[in-house]
């Protein structure tokens, strides 16, 4: 009894991994999707929601396997992400469910390591690589994804063969708004300007403490905001829009 049971919570762990990496394989196409979508209120530029969902859609399900089968080496970027970044994550994750890991942390971690370098390599494969005994500048970038892709595995393995601590809980709410406050500063500095981006992003990052108290964070926030205005603009000599365009206009 005691055994199926530990079974069937081995088997339910191993299935929510699985689950997680799956989301970690698609996170990029994913984020692109949220980036398309403010283009459709002038916030930032790109491709559409319907072209990215389209163009990655395709590049998963048809351009990467007919990239496998036929060998074609001309590869547009989407499907270089597909077979850099996803599929090798797709496969961990389907690897996932059958495995034993004995150390939750470690596994995780050397797989959330190794998608930092896989996605790190996607990034870098339209750079020159080396020429003869000439370094590109692509060939760091390459080399050093590639060393953290193996010592991520070697973490991973450990996770597998050693015993260790389970996966601790962990609080998504501080790292949650602090990504809605990079992205929200990045759609909205053009149309509103630094000082209201600024402002509004740091607010928003601060949220994500349970210890934040609204007037410490909003005097907190107007100090850094007139840093950033004089900071960027007149030392660092930036042509960064200061106000929102409705008022400027």
């Amino acid at each position: 009894m005691a055994d199926t049971m530990g079974h069937s919570a081995t088997a339910t762990r191993n299935t929510s991994l699985a689950l997680g990496f799956c989301l970690l394989a698609i996170a990029p196409q994913i984020f692109e999707f949220i980036w398309s979508i403010g283009t459709i209120f002038g916030w930032g530029t790109g491709r559409g929601p319907a072209t990215v969902v389209i163009s990655h859609a395709t590049a998963l399900l048809v351009g990467a396997p007919s990239a496998i089968l036929a060998g074609d080496s001309k590869k547009s970027s989407d499907v270089l992400l597909a077979l850099i970044y996803s599929y090798p994550l797709f496969v961990v994750a389907i690897l996932t469910l059958f495995m034993t890991i004995r150390s939750a942390q470690d596994y995780v971690g050397g797989i959330v390591l190794m998608a930092l370098a896989l996605f790190a390599l996607w990034a870098g494969s339209d750079l020159q690589g080396m020429r003869g005994f000439s370094f590109g500048a692509g060939t760091a970038p390459r080399m050093f994804g590639g060393l953290l892709v193996a010592l991520s595995a070697g973490i991973a393995l450990t996770g597998l063969m050693t015993e260790g601590p389970a996966l601790a809980h962990y609080s998504w709410r501080g790292p949650l708004f602090v990504m809605a406050a990079i992205l929200f500063f990045a759609l909205a500095i053009r149309p509103l300007g630094l000082v209201v981006s600024a402002f509004a992003s740091f607010l928003i990052a601060a949220m994500g403490s349970h210890e934040t108290r609204l007037l410490e964070a909003v005097i907190v926030g107007a100090c850094l905001t007139l840093g950033c205005a004089l900071l960027f603009p007149y030392v660092l000599g930036l042509p960064m829009p200061m106000f929102p365009r409705f008022l400027v206009q």
